[in-house]
């Protein structure tokens, strides 16, 4: 049976910071082709949503997942639901980040 996928705000917000920074990169439309793919790829944690490397160092759950060697993606299933509660864009050190969070 399939998993739901879910964004938390937190997890959107990075994706949309992810937009903005490509955009002025690279362009509009280079920015969202690129988190549409993103995006893809999260949503197909809906079928095998046990991938990546499990960090219960930093959280009891959390996995992460890379993306194109550009991006990583922080992520728990609970239950039926693969919950995404970060997308870490080059050389940001989601590490600090997440425990930061916390």
């Amino acid at each position: 049976m399939p998993h739901q996928v879910k964004f938390t705000p937190r997890a959107e917000r990075h994706l949309r910071d992810l937009q903005h920074y490509i955009a002025a990169e690279a362009g509009p439309q280079t920015a969202g082709r690129y988190i549409e793919r993103v995006i893809d790829y999260c949503l197909r944690l809906e079928t095998f949503p046990l991938r990546g490397t499990q960090r219960d160092d930093l959280r009891a759950g959390l996995r992460v997942l890379g993306f194109e060697r550009r991006v990583a993606i922080a992520f728990s299933v609970e239950d039926a639901v693969v919950v995404v509660h970060g997308i870490f864009y080059g050389g940001q050190d989601f590490e600090r980040l997440w425990r930061d969070k916390s």
